[in-house]
Parts: structure tokens; sequence; C-alpha cells
């Protein structure tokens, strides 16, 4: 599937979707609102992640964003560390924050309380030169996971995003039989005000395909329209690499064009969206 007429990465960026170049990205913090309390049973947590096939540790928590019990997590080459969310954490997720996007995901009022959130970080093991774990495993055990904790909602590090965790579980189990990552869960679309001129711009699209992106909305489309192909154009850049030159495209629709423009390595992509006469 390509999301436009003509793909946008370089030719060595087309060869197609694989396991290694699908997420070429690494893993990265995240955090569950689970539907059980594990924070007061750490026996019962340890004993059900080992069921899982996750390998738990016990850690000292004193190293962890947590508090209570903590774990080592492993999958694969992949390895995390887990506990129920302390103050360092709930910082960084807290939904009424400005800067935490939702993707109509509405958390419980009790949120903070019960050991029901537990924050996840990858837990770096050898070198640095080491090969990363893949993107695919991260998914897996993200999966796995959700259906322990009988989570209700997920939350994204890199776009600082909440969403609906069953959702996100369907998306990626999606991802991992057809290649299509969930884009919408991994990516957050933020509205801002320029004057007259309201601006879309992602966040965490750099995590993946290495720079994010911005436009204004074109007059009589609607937030959702801007959206639905800022989404596609973000798959886009996520399988193909980012967009190195100025490019002009058709766009989704008959008479549509997309012109993009890179201005620097810390600046958004410009994309503008626009008609034929």
């Amino acid at each position: 599937m390509r999301c436009w007429r003509e793909p946008i990465g370089t030719p060595d960026m087309q060869a197609g979707i694989s396991s290694a170049s699908l997420l070429p990205a690494a893993p990265a913090p995240f955090a569950l609102i689970a539907g059980n309390d594990f924070s007061t049973l750490p026996a019962d947590a340890e004993v059900a992640l080992r069921h899982m096939g996750l390998r738990p540790e016990r850690l000292d928590v004193s190293g962890t964003s947590g508090e209570g019990a903590a774990f080592r997590l492993r999958l694969g080459d992949l390895y995390l560390t887990a506990a129920p969310a302390g103050d360092r954490a709930v910082a960084r997720i807290d939904p009424a924050h400005p800067s935490t996007s939702s993707l109509a995901a509405s958390l419980p009022a009790d949120w903070r309380t019960g050991g029901r959130c537990w924050f996840f970080e990858p837990a770096p093991i050898g070198s640095e030169d080491e090969e990363k774990p893949s993107m695919r495993d991260f998914f897996m055990m993200a999966s796995l996971l959700i259906d322990l904790f009988d989570a209700s909602h997920f939350f994204w590090g890199p776009a600082r995003l909440w969403s609906d965790a069953k959702q996100f579980r369907a998306s990626t189990a999606e991802m991992l039989a057809s290649g299509m990552p969930p884009v919408l869960h991994l990516i957050a679309f933020r509205q801002h005000d320029a004057g007259e001129v309201e601006i879309i711009r992602t966040r965490g699209l750099a995590h993946f395909g290495g720079q994010e992106m911005e436009a204004a909305r074109p007059t009589g489309w609607t937030v959702a329209d801007l959206v639905r192909r800022l989404a596609r154009l973000s798959l886009d850049i996520i399988i193909n690499g980012p967009v190195r030159g100025a490019r002009r495209l058709p766009g989704l629709d008959p008479g549509e064009w997309i012109s993009m423009a890179p201005r620097g390595p810390s600046e958004a992509l410009l994309v503008e969206f626009g008609r034929n006469p």
C-alpha cells in the first residue's frame, strides 16, 4: 500500500516493508492504566509476568521511574523496566498537562491511585554498539502487557499521547500482520493558532521518520480532513524515510496537490495542500 501516487523517500528506502525497515527506531517509554491492582500484590504480579513469558527479575525501585514493586522484563533481545508510576513518571504523563495529547481517551478519575498506572522504560543491556532491539518485539511485549494488566489506556512517550489500550492492541496486531504502523497511536497531531491561520503540527514522527511536519488548515477543510492527510503522509515518511528536498506531489483527491519543503534539521517539514484551478 502506498499513501500517495508516488513514494516520497529516496530509492534505497523503497525496497518494501520488512521487520527491520518497518519501524527503524529505538523502543521508548510508555505507560498503562491497569484494570487490576498490581502494586499491593508484587508476588502475584511476578507470577503473572512469568506466565506471559516475560522473565521478570526483581529490581531496586530507586533505579526506576516508579515506586513499589519493580521488575526487569525480557522478550527476545528487548529489556524493559516496569513499576507502578512514581511522582516523576506521573509528571511526564499527566493528561492535564498542556503538552500531553489524547486520542479520544479520557482517563479514569482515579488513574493515579491504587497502583493502576504502571510505567515502562527500555533497560539498556550491554554496550552502546550492540544492535538495538526491534520495535516488532517492543510492540509484541506492549500487547502482552495490555492483556496481562487488562489495561484501559496506553501512553506513548515520544508523542506524549494517551489512547485507548484495546484499540492500540488491535492496531498493533494489524501492524504485525500487514506491516502498517498504528500511526494515530504513535503520533500526536496538535493544533496551534497562528493569527488567522490554524496550524497542525506532528509530535512523535521524528522518533520514527527523522522529522516532524506542520501544515496550515486550508480554507473549507475541517481539522479531521487535514489530520487524515497528515496521518497518511506520516505513514509514508515512517516507511520511506524523511523528505530531504522540496517536492510537489498529487494529493489524495483528484486535482489536489501537496507541496513539501524541508527547512533545516531542527525544524519541521513544511507541508502545504492545495487544489488546481
